[in-house]
């Protein structure tokens, strides 16, 4: 009786219960009574089977965070150079060096049946206005909406602009009529931040939602109701909405690379003319990459990935040192800027960065529902790579040394690296809040 069952094997029997023949079932007539205790160890906000829970939901108790200062740097008119700074200054557990990431579930968040119509047509914004408030309060401390965007945004006046990087990868076709239903970001998180940000006094015309190497559907933009929020897109000589240019003389306008096959790109004046940037990456996998998620959003925010031959930054995306998206990164405009990370988990996608989304076997056979807030990219990174790694569906992590970005990332003073298990043992490193709505 001293035998362990694997988390991966647990996983895959729940999925099978999920696919149909019952939880209920399952332990009744096919699982051992060494199971079921294993079971009771496992089930915490994991397999949530949000209709029928296995366990009542658990609400950990909220734990008061000292919040980051971010660097105001470069305004809408200004463009001055970013100071450096030595490491990043990530919203931390008071007494403590640990890094906190935030993980808000609502079940009700989407409700998308997985077979007809749009995904995007099943989400509920007042769910998720309620994940994103509940998420930043968390995550700063601060009792309010109002405060925590306060600690998020220090500094800001009118005319200092505020950036947030969506992932519209998927959007292939130069139409800014594009329909598709493969994995796209959604305004709802988007308009849930929106929402905060106006209730500290933020003025509309100074939030501008880009994605700078892609279309952004007008399906996505026309769901937005604030009506001074700026779009800015480019996809060849088609732009949906504004032109995401790349004209500026600013010193830090270049992306250098540590690879020596790497030429030089540029950074979008979008992030140049920014104060402050909110990076709204989509936990997903990746057929090249292993995963995309806020690291590699920023591709989205330079002029071009691939050029050709060994210029390519796809080619090298497992390096543990001189790695892509370590360099983008570590431009001052990315750096200093980046005042909090939004993880979108309402859907996900799960094999790949081109698919629809799937139902997920880890969130008891149904979307993920989730969103993850921070302000460390590594740690933020780590717990959505982990998060994607403890479903039981197939994930293209190729040599194994997906997860190489983010220890160069941290070797490099960007963040906290620390692989865990989310659904379990958690993390000792990285301060990991679970939170159901």
């Amino acid at each position: 009786m001293n035998n362990k069952i694997s988390r991966r094997q647990l996983l895959k029997i729940l999925g099978a219960a999920a696919g149909g023949v019952g939880l209920a079932k399952l332990l009744e007539t096919s699982v051992p009574f060494l199971l079921a205790q294993e079971l009771n160890k496992h089930l915490y906000l994991p397999m949530l089977l949000h209709k029928g829970s296995l366990m009542p939901p658990s609400t950990p108790t909220p734990t008061a965070t000292a919040t980051s200062t971010a660097t105001s740097t470069a305004t809408v008119t200004d463009s001055r150079t970013p100071t450096p700074t030595a490491t990043p200054t990530g919203t931390r557990t008071p007494g403590s060096t640990r890094a906190k990431v935030v993980h808000v579930h609502a079940a009700g968040a989407t409700s998308w049946n997985f077979s007809s119509g749009w995904y995007g047509d099943y989400v509920d914004q007042a769910i998720v206005n309620d994940m994103v408030d509940e998420g930043l309060k968390q995550l700063t401390g601060r009792s309010t909406v109002a405060a925590a965007w306060q600690a998020l945004l220090p500094g800001y006046a009118s005319g200092k602009g505020i950036a947030i990087k969506v992932n519209f990868n998927n959007t292939s076709s130069a139409s800014c009529a594009y329909n598709g239903n493969i994995i796209d970001s959604l305004i709802e998180p988007v308009n849930a931040l929106i929402r905060g940000m106006k209730l500290t006094g933020v003025r509309e015309t100074d939030i501008w939602v880009y994605d700078a190497s892609r279309a952004i559907p007008a399906r996505f933009r026309s769901r937005c109701p604030y009506a001074g929020v700026r779009f800015l897109d480019r996809f060849l000589d088609v732009s949906c909405a504004e032109r995401a240019s790349f004209s500026s003389n600013d010193p830090d306008a270049q992306v250098h690379f540590g690879n020596p096959k790497l030429s030089q790109r540029r950074i979008s004046d979008v992030a140049i003319n920014a104060t402050y940037l909110i990076n709204v990456p989509i936990v997903k996998d990746h057929g090249i990459a292993g995963v995309t998620l806020g690291f590699k959003n920023h591709f989205g925010t330079i002029d071009t990935v691939e050029k050709g031959g060994e210029d390519s930054l796809h080619l090298n995306l497992g390096n543990l040192t001189n790695n892509p998206q370590v360099d983008i990164y570590l431009n001052p405009h990315i750096r200093n800027k980046t005042a909090l990370i939004v993880g979108d988990g309402l859907f996900g996608a799960l094999g790949n960065t081109n698919v629809a989304p799937s139902r997920w076997q880890s969130f008891g056979n149904d979307a993920s529902n989730s969103l993850f807030f921070g302000t460390d990219p590594v740690a933020v990174d780590c717990v959505m790579f982990d998060i994607l790694d403890a479903d039981p569906a197939y994930h293209p992590r190729g040599d194994g040394h997906m997860d190489n970005y983010l220890k160069a990332a941290a070797s490099a003073g960007l963040g906290t690296f620390e692989r865990g298990d989310p659904w379990g043992s958690g993390y000792q490193q990285i301060s990991y809040q679970k939170i159901e709505r």
